[in-house]
């Protein structure tokens, strides 16, 4: 975000030693007390005029709560002044079906969606919060509805979909997409899709990655409709009569995933080289250091490829659902 041209205040909501990635790794996880103190640290200081905010990874019901009144407050405090003051909530429970936040933060959640501009979850999220299985693209475009009928969410990013063969005519099984729209006045959903080819690797980050390049893209893709028309509307929410696929929210999707691709693939180039250098340095080890040094290689290498992440080139394009 930085990187992009943003000011950013970071509040942490832990202070661990390394990514959970490795599997192991120290430190604690910030108390919701400790929480709302730095707002109001910030708060003292006048330094609480934000445009954008962002929550990711928050691990206990308590801390979520925190987080969730700060952004309810930030959102009180913008009303006079529609869209200047939009939150990107990043719904952080699990993935592949399990669950890696205690079980009574998903009720939390469910209660801030409906005070959130854009939620970004991933498959097995939107299954949680929709209460509906997703198996193919035509449930999938039923989930996304249910969120925006029963939350009345602006808008959607489903961050991550595989189908495997339930439906290869929507999405391959070796390609991957994500799925977003952005509610009408009726809160029906205006849906796209935008197909990629899956990298055979393992990352951790990549959700974080996405939701800070989507806060700065989103916010690019408003202020360049024409005549900047969205800058002061409510959620920046597109009148009805605008197409899925001319959505700021799609063309920031479009950027968003150029960058990924980019990113990722260098990435995965970089770790097999390293791998293959350790190797040919005689360091194998058991399978923990194997595994250690692998998690390692797949670090996310952002600082290097800054171009990525500034001008990416777009080669995957949102198509209607």
């Amino acid at each position: 975000m930085q990187s992009l041209g943003c000011d950013v205040a970071a509040l942490n909501t832990v202070q661990f030693s390394n990514h959970t990635g490795y599997g192991q790794w120290t430190g604690s996880r910030v108390s919701a007390q400790e929480i709302t103190d730095l707002f109001q640290g910030l708060k003292q200081s006048y330094l609480d005029d934000f445009d954008m905010m962002l929550s990711g990874y928050v691990p206990g019901a308590e801390a979520l709560e925190a987080v969730g009144r700060i952004a309810q407050e930030l959102k009180a405090k913008a009303k006079k002044k529609p869209g200047s003051f939009f939150w990107v909530l990043d719904p952080v429970m699990g993935d592949n079906g399990n669950l890696y936040v205690a079980q009574d933060v998903v009720p939390v959640y469910k209660s801030l969606v409906s005070h959130a501009d854009l939620i970004l979850p991933n498959q097995f999220e939107a299954e949680l919060l929709s209460e509906a299985r997703i198996v193919d693209m035509a449930s999938l475009g039923r989930a996304i509805q249910v969120m925006h009928e029963r939350y009345g969410i602006p808008h959607i990013i489903i961050t991550s979909v595989s189908l495997g063969d339930s439906d290869p005519a929507s999405l391959p099984p070796s390609a991957l997409c994500v799925v977003g729209s952005t509610m009408t006045s009726a809160r029906r959903a205006r849906a796209f899709k935008i197909v990629f080819p899956a990298i055979d690797c393992y990352f951790s980050g990549t959700g974080d990655m996405f939701a800070a390049l989507t806060v700065v893209r989103m916010r690019e893709a408003v202020w360049n409709t024409p005549g900047g028309e969205l800058v002061g509307t409510e959620a920046w929410r597109s009148a009805d009569a605008v197409d899925a696929l001319e959505l700021p929210l799609a063309k920031a999707a479009e950027k968003v995933l150029a960058s990924m691709h980019e990113v990722l693939t260098k990435t995965c180039q970089a770790m097999e080289e390293g791998l293959r250098r350790r190797r040919g340095e005689g360091v194998n080890g058991d399978d923990k250091t194997a595994r250690l040094l692998k998690s390692k290689a797949a670090e996310l290498r952002l600082v290097r490829h800054v171009d990525s992440l500034r001008n990416p080139k777009v080669e995957f394009r949102a198509v209607k659902v």
